[in-house]
């Protein structure tokens, strides 16, 4: 009992860090598409982009997604702006980097993100879906698209698998 107390006081001390709302931080790890490690004051948190959702794994397109934001940002050190959410041990944030260049917004505009609606009402990030669709890049140019929050459900209710 008391060595679980210690972890819950840890869990939540580590992961609901109190940081400012934006701030400089080195990316140490990209998890996935729309996940990713920083290290903050020697401290890692871990980062779930905001307003997009990207495929998951085993869907088309989530491997050019994980190394896209591998390539753009791994290794560098970002801007980190966000408004003090965490969902699942998780800071929900913008990342800004190589002169104010937005991945988030880049994902979506290359087609490897799509504008996460259940959880965001911005209207840039939709215009940049809108785009992507018309221009059938990335994930627009399969002749079948699955949402990923879509295709979560599907996998949990195992009613498809998507090759």
């Amino acid at each position: 009992m008391y060595l679980k107390t210690i972890l819950l006081f840890l869990l939540i001390t580590l992961t609901g860090a109190k940081v400012p709302k934006e701030f400089s931080a080195r990316v140490i790890g990209v998890v996935d598409g729309d996940t990713l490690k920083i290290l903050y004051e020697n401290k890692p948190i871990q980062i779930r982009l905001e307003h997009i959702d990207c495929p998951e794994k085993g869907q088309a397109y989530s491997t050019k997604a994980k190394q896209f934001v591998s390539n753009s940002i791994f290794g560098k050190t970002v801007k980190v702006v966000n408004k003090g959410k965490w969902h699942w041990n998780r800071l929900i944030a913008e990342i800004y980097y190589d002169k104010n260049q937005n991945i988030n917004k880049s994902l979506v505009k290359n087609g490897l993100a799509m504008h996460f609606i259940k959880y965001s009402k911005s209207k840039e990030y939709s215009e940049l879906e809108q785009k992507a669709r018309i221009n059938k890049v990335g994930v627009w140019s399969l002749s079948k698209v699955i949402a990923p929050w879509e295709y979560r459900k599907a996998k949990k209710n195992k009613t498809f698998i998507e090759k």
